[in-house]
């Protein structure tokens, strides 16, 4: 096993040193040029480097202003071609800015001008967004002093409010210390453990310790080795699809979240969970069963392997998540082509994540009783628990209405299975089951599609019209004209939600955060657009592109001048309080 890991490795970091990508200083070249009129501003483009026109940006302001005024839009630019749904240049530019345009923006006679531009490589990577400044003193008709594009050592000494989460953490990996990032990204894994994206790997883990302890007695190192193997698995799959993203583009998870992957998956576990059940064994055929029987130390790598492929499986399928971690580390890969320091930071990543389940390896190895009766019981209650990731599994692409009577069922059933048990907690909560099994069925019957909130038309109804005053109108959007349109056409700051039906934390955002009242009030203020990239089809692709999104969840924010904000974007979930301050903070 180790040997198949160190050669996927070595193949992915091979085949990313075998690409050769310049670096953005040669693939974007910028300089000014004084003349005596106006000021020129030149941008040369490396081989089979394009420039995106709308990332193209003259800012003018006022010294030790952060106020400043962008006049892109009045300056006679080259024609564009439209390029992967977006308008790109393929040659070098040439942007001329009048002296006589500079002094109508703003009343001074000093100003600090700021170019931003971005580009990519046809082979498929992205340069971060680049920025050049240089001071002009018209008094004079002269430039008083000039800069050439700012190192990263400047980046880092900007104002740290002029970069987001994503962008903060991908400076991070450019300059900073080898060991230290990937300290930090082993911390950023420990809190991305809390989060649902591991919750489902719980009992997955738990039940394949209880199926190894009906054969053999569990020990603390015995349960601690099998949970480091489905954790390394796991480390392993995160790792191969973030360097693949990064370098590529395609993110493999978000492949893997089609209707017929995630149902195939889920029979998996409906079938695991009658195993428990005890209705039969999942077993290899006899005759190979006497062949490994003769060396035990093949029976052991036999389950070794199956708890392996679990894990890289349940990482890849079972939860896909979208954390600005994640999200710094893939641009970094995909900016700097990287796959080495980048892929070591997403694998510390993953470790981080999987503390928990190393605990839980610990803990049953160590509190675990000897074989018994009530292993069977056991056995049968997680077999319950592989039902419910079955049927979590499949809402992603079903309607959410089935949903609910699949869950109530599952309920009502749970609750008559426990009621057999004697002890008299494990009663109790099969009445609570039932109880909630019956409330959910009605709320299934009333169109209900919240499990946690099963009665919610009864409660809306009540409210009436004071209800519908509270629910926030999005706006669907399908591709980038739709979405430029939108933004042109909007009087009010615009929001736009990258959303998919099988994103874990985007229905945290629409269940938690945006069901908040202080968040609705005000995003009433906001013109709300949403793109499903669920079927992550090609005007998808082109989207997500456009705006460095490596998958959902992601919020983008403009202001009322049509202005990207992007300080305020958010990628992953962020509860009520935390996504009011960032947007308080750039919207007042």
């Amino acid at each position: 096993m180790k040997n198949i890991l160190f050669i996927l490795v070595f193949i992915i970091s091979s085949f990313a040193i075998q690409q050769k990508f310049l670096e953005p200083e040669d693939a974007l070249k910028q300089s000014f040029e004084k003349k005596e009129d106006k000021l020129i501003i030149h941008l040369k483009l490396g081989e089979k480097i394009y420039a995106y026109h709308d990332k193209l940006k003259v800012l003018i302001k006022k010294p030790n202003s952060k106020n400043s005024i962008n006049i892109i839009s009045k300056l006679d630019l080259p024609k564009a071609i439209f390029y992967q749904d977006t308008n790109v240049y393929f040659s070098d530019l040439k942007i001329e800015v009048p002296y006589s345009l500079i002094k109508q923006t703003l009343k001074s006679d000093t100003y600090n001008l700021e170019f931003q531009y971005q580009g990519c490589s046809t082979k498929g990577l992205c340069y971060a967004p680049m920025t050049s400044n240089i001071s002009l003193d018209l008094s004079k008709f002269g430039i008083s002093s000039a800069t050439s594009k700012l190192s990263n050592e400047d980046l880092q000494t900007k104002d740290n409010s002029d970069f987001n989460e994503s962008d903060l953490i991908t400076n991070s990996l450019k300059e900073g210390n080898f060991l230290l990032i990937l300290a930090s990204f082993f911390g950023f894994g420990l809190l991305l453990s809390l989060t649902p994206c591991v919750f489902p790997m719980i009992p997955i883990l738990s039940s394949i310790i209880i199926s190894a302890s009906q054969k053999k007695q569990i020990t603390a190192s015995r349960g601690f080795f099998l949970s480091l193997v489905y954790v390394l698995s796991m480390s392993l799959a995160y790792t191969m699809a973030g360097v693949l993203a990064g370098l590529f583009g395609a993110n493999l998870q978000v492949a893997l979240q089609n209707p017929y992957v995630l149902i195939s998956f889920a029979f998996i576990f409906v079938v695991l969970a009658f195993s428990l059940f005890g209705y039969f064994k999942i077993e290899i055929p006899s005759s190979w069963q006497n062949k490994l029987n003769k060396n035990n130390g093949k029976k052991d790598k036999q389950g070794v392997l199956g708890i392996a492929i679990m894990g890289f499986l349940s990482a890849l399928i079972v939860g896909p998540c979208v954390a600005p971690p994640l999200a710094g580390a893939l641009i970094y890969i995909g900016q700097t082509g990287d796959a080495l320091l980048g892929g070591l930071a997403l694998f510390t990543l993953s470790l981080g994540m999987g503390v928990p389940l190393l605990l839980i390896g610990i803990g049953a190895g160590k509190y675990m009783p000897s074989a018994g009766e009530w292993m069977n019981n056991i056995s049968k209650i997680f077999g319950i628990f592989m039902l419910a990731i079955a049927i979590w599994m499949v809402e992603r692409v079903i309607d959410p209405n089935l949903s609910m009577y699949l869950w109530s069922f599952l309920l009502i059933a749970s609750s008559l299975h426990l009621n057999s048990f004697k002890h008299i907690m494990i009663k109790l909560l099969s009445i609570l089951l039932l109880i909630y099994g019956i409330i959910s069925f009605i709320g299934a019957i009333s169109l209900a599609s919240n499990i946690f909130n099963p009665l919610e038309h009864f409660i809306q109804g009540g409210q009436g019209a004071s209800f519908k005053s509270n629910t926030l109108i999005w706006t669907k959007i399908k591709n980038i004209k739709e979405l430029d349109l939108a933004i042109q056409n909007s009087s009010k700051p615009v929001m736009l939600d990258f959303y998919a039906s099988w994103c874990v934390s985007c229905k945290e955002l629409d269940l938690i955060t945006f069901a908040n009242k202080k968040v609705k009030k005000k995003l009433s203020q906001f013109t709300l657009l949403k793109v499903d990239v669920s079927d992550n089809n090609a005007q998808d692709k082109a989207l997500q592109k456009k705006f460095n999104i490596v998958g959902p969840p992601a919020l983008i924010f403009w202001d009322t001048n049509n202005k990207e904000i992007n300080q305020a974007r958010i990628v992953g979930y962020k509860n009520p309080k935390d996504f009011l301050a960032i947007v308080n903070k750039h919207f007042k």
